[in-house]
């Protein structure tokens, strides 16, 4: 795989040729297959930005062309040795050029190394955490635990090559609420979802998001980017993937391949909310002076659209923590709601069960046929309500004692056999 930037003022362009070993299908890091669909992508900041050092340009390439590289990436220009080491340790990839110093520099806004080579700065580094903000409840009680922490929001524009299939996600209302939460707040503009074609438009790999943050991480002066990733997502698999207890989680474990690839270029992976549940997020961001900018629909315009899967699914989580009966125009009939009507497991089945336990007449619901399935009661998903200690523990020292106050004060944390709920998830 071999990338190229090029700049015009804010515009920073990317285009990348596959070697001959590179194929058109290949898989992010949690097994899905990709297909591409086209070789550029444009990430529009809001300004120009003075500096952006070559190893924060070589790890935004490489959230994106990850999934199709087979045995070697070449950057086009000189980047430490450290993420070097940091791709060929995580993914076997071999990754260059390396600075024959040991040092990478800055480069300025035309995209090139300048007439005199790298200045002499080994690493980068930050002094300030932002939040990787979408608007949904968990970037929303990131911000809650968070109170002063400026906002990146990473917008979905059209690309001049690929025809729109998704024409109903509104990346512009999005936007738009995130303007409207009087937060510090820095919105990028790209179109790199498109360079995926199948299953859908999205992002190669999920750090992809970070592509703007990433960029303008020297002008921000960052050293973290906190993301609303939880307790599902973290230590449990994930929705839509492996269904047991992963503390080596390749994606987002602080040692894991991505963890140590953020880390070489000084932009340390933060999970404020990675030991707590979507209900817990929930009832954070329900409870926060962000509620009003509160969307995690990607179709509504006046407000959720109630009709989609992510819709139901939210709304069975909210009814619980509410303690109040469901409110869905959804059927059993209805393709969205098709797999709650089969046995489990099911993506998210934390949730699932928490859900079931508390909502009132659940059993006249869509989610009638998994309740039956999952008989989970209030007792046995308590250990939902808490944080699991370990994932406070991971968070970077230079933020760890906000959030473990933030945790004591606002949620408690797990005890040891509520712990071990999380610990044996998936194996019985």
């Amino acid at each position: 795989m071999r990338v190229a930037w090029t700049a015009d003022g804010g515009t920073w362009r990317l285009e990348f040729r596959l070697d001959p070993e590179d194929g058109v299908t290949g898989h992010c890091a949690d097994g899905a297959a990709l297909k591409l669909a086209t070789n550029t992508f444009r990430v529009e900041l809001p300004r120009a930005p003075r500096d952006i050092h070559p190893d924060l340009l070589a790890l935004t390439a490489w959230t994106v062309v990850a999934p199709w590289t087979r045995r070697r990436v070449t950057f086009d220009r000189p980047i430490s040795p450290g993420l070097a080491g940091a791709i060929g340790d995580g993914w076997g990839i071999e990754a260059g050029p390396t600075d024959s110093t040991g040092n990478a520099g800055t480069t300025g806004t035309t995209g090139t190394a300048g007439p005199t080579g790298p200045t002499g700065t080994r690493s980068r580094s930050g002094s300030r955490l932002a939040i990787s903000y979408s608007g949904g409840a968990d970037s929303v009680a990131v911000a809650a635990m968070l109170p002063d922490a400026p906002f990146v929001h990473f917008q979905r524009v059209s690309h001049p090559r690929v025809p729109n299939r998704w024409t109903h996600y509104r990346s512009d209302v999005l936007a738009s609420l995130a303007e409207k939460t009087g937060r510090e707040l820095t919105v990028v503009r790209s179109d790199l979802e498109f360079t995926l074609a199948e299953p859908r438009p999205g992002y190669p790999e999920h750090h992809a998001v970070a592509a703007g943050a990433l960029l303008m991480a020297d002008e921000l002066d960052l050293g973290g980017l906190a993301f609303g990733y939880e307790l599902g997502s973290r230590w449990l698999g994930g929705a839509r993937y492996i269904h047991r207890y992963t503390p080596d989680n390749l994606m987002w474990a602080p040692h894991g391949a991505w963890g140590r690839a953020f880390a070489a270029v000084g932009l340390h992976i933060v999970l404020p909310v990675g030991g707590v549940s979507e209900a817990v997020t929930m009832r954070l961001a329900l409870g926060s002076g962000l509620r009003g900018q509160l969307r995690w629909c990607l179709r509504g315009v006046g407000g959720p659209c109630g009709t989609c899967g992510k819709c139901l699914y939210k709304e069975l989580i909210q009814a619980a923590v509410e303690r109040r009966p469901l409110r869905t125009t959804i059927t059993a009939g209805r393709p969205v709601a098709r797999k709650w009507q089969q046995p489990p497991p099911y993506g998210g089945q934390e949730m699932i069960e928490y859900g079931c336990a508390r909502v009132p007449g659940i059993e006249d619901t869509v989610f009638a046929a998994a309740a039956r399935h999952l008989r989970a009661t209030e007792a046995s998903t308590a250990w939902l309500d808490r944080c699991y200690p370990p994932a406070v523990a991971e968070i970077p020292e230079p933020w760890r004692k906000q959030v473990h106050d933030f945790v004591t004060g606002e949620i408690g944390f797990m005890s040891e056999e509520e712990a071990r709920r999380v610990e044996t998830w998936g194996m019985t």
